[in-house]
């Protein structure tokens, strides 16, 4: 009978002790899982954050550079009117053109000069 008694104790020993080992293995996964999620969701959220906030700058910047092409023009336009003066024989012109030489910013010649050309082509 002492068998008996002992075998019956025995399986519900390692019943026990089933259940109480497998919420021990799975705690510290499910920390480092929760921590993970947690990482993550923070880590998203920061790039969402930042993403807006470059796109806000982004947006600030674009009246800032349509006004600057708009001057870039402007310039470009009072360069080939005045190099036109000064191939006219303005000597004003020609001192002003040879002033943004210097600076190397004489541009306007050359983008003159192809279309004269195109013109003697045509006639």
């Amino acid at each position: 009978m002492s068998d008996d008694s002992e075998l019956a104790i025995d399986p519900e020993a390692s019943d026990a002790a089933a259940p109480n080992d497998k919420p021990a293995s799975n705690l510290p996964f499910l920390i480092t899982l929760i921590a993970l999620l947690l990482y993550f969701a923070f880590q998203s959220l920061s790039l969402f954050s930042e993403r807006a906030n470059l796109g806000m700058v982004k947006a600030n910047q674009d009246a800032a550079l349509q006004e600057a092409q708009k001057i870039q023009t402007q310039f470009k336009l009072l360069v080939t009117k005045t190099s036109e003066l000064a191939d006219q024989g303005h000597v004003g012109a020609k001192m002003i053109m040879e002033g943004l030489q210097k600076q190397g910013v004489g541009f306007a010649p050359e983008s003159v000069a192809p279309a004269k050309a195109e013109t003697k082509a045509v006639k």
